[in-house]
């Protein structure tokens, strides 16, 4: 028999999206809905575990943790890349991990939706009707405004094909990024610098990687018009979160919307949550029904391809 975690169901659909009984019969399946940020705290929840499903990057599975699971024999992750996982501790312990496909569109979907909340004051507004007020707000259109889109890969061309339609003039900004490609998307390759200061709406789709870390700090915030709003959709560290907060209380920038942060769940106390010049999120670029069909679906498939001796999507490290 073997003993398969899933981790971080925060709404505690997993078993849900899939049909587990395929493998549920004869294995011992437990779902848990809390997170777990204390190492030794992970490391005693799955030290008997056989099978670990990973949501993303909600748990990270540094070589620390996965060095004092001896049972562990599959890590699946939801995605085909999780930064979270040290691949090379995996292969040298004997873990194989697998990943599943995922919905690329539905970050993008959310990108317009914190964009527009950001633009139209659609929470604030929400939150006053409900209240008894009507229109206390003024909110801003989108037609040729500047949008800056960081990163022109798959999801930060779909968010520039979507500021096209709204008539906005977009421009766009990443290391490698070539004038054929942002011409291909409608879009004008500017520097990091002119795109900061001249975008009214600055959206970040970059991976996280050791130069992308920390790619927006107190510097280049400066360099935001006062009326600017900053949207994140991409990973907390991108920006220096610190910074951020710092320009926010200011009133700097016109405001920020954020659905990833440097420590995820946010705590509680944390100063994004009382600003009401931010929208926030809690992580839920990926989190659409159609997305978890996919991943949990695949995440059984996984499972029932090792528990038969035949692993499929097996990632590798880079």
């Amino acid at each position: 028999m073997a003993r398969i975690g899933i981790l971080d169901d925060y709404q505690e659909v997993s078993l849900k999206m899939a049909d587990w009984s395929i493998i549920s019969q004869g294995n011992d399946v437990q779902v848990f809905k809390d997170h777990l940020s204390d190492p030794d705290a992970v490391v005693n929840r799955l030290k008997e575990f056989d099978v670990v499903v990973a949501m993303r990057e909600r748990t990270p599975f540094p070589r620390s943790i996965l060095a004092q699971l001896p049972n562990l024999k599959l890590l699946v992750t939801t995605g085909m890349r999780n930064r979270s996982v040290d691949m090379e501790a995996s292969a040298e312990l004997g873990i194989t991990v697998c990943g599943t496909s995922g919905q690329s569109y539905a970050t993008a979907e959310l990108t317009w939706g914190l964009i527009l909340s950001l633009a139209r004051c659609i929470p604030a507004e929400d939150a006053a009707t409900r209240q008894g007020k009507w229109q206390v707000t003024v909110g801003e259109g989108l037609k040729s405004k500047t949008l800056g889109v960081l990163g022109l890969g798959n999801l930060g061309s779909q968010v520039a094909t979507v500021g096209n339609a709204f008539g906005m003039n977009v421009v766009a900004w990443s290391q490698n990024l070539t004038e054929e490609r942002a011409a291909q998307f409608g879009t004008t390759l500017v520097s990091k610098e002119e795109l900061l200061s001249t975008a009214d709406i600055v959206t970040i789709h970059l991976i996280l990687s050791q130069r992308t870390r920390g790619l927006l700090g107190a510097k280049e915030l400066a360099l935001l018009k006062p009326t600017a709003y900053l949207v994140n959709t991409s990973r907390g560290p991108i920006v220096d979160e610190a910074a951020l907060v710092d320009v926010l209380e200011r009133g700097a920038i016109g405001g920020a919307a954020m659905d990833v942060f440097d420590e995820e769940p946010l705590p509680v106390d944390h100063p994004l949550r009382r600003m009401e010049n931010t929208v926030i999120t809690p992580h839920l670029g990926y989190v659409t029904k159609e997305t978890y069909l996919n991943y949990f679906g695949q995440a059984v498939e996984d499972i029932q391809a090792f528990l038969a001796g035949e692993p499929v999507r097996v990632l590798e490290a880079v």
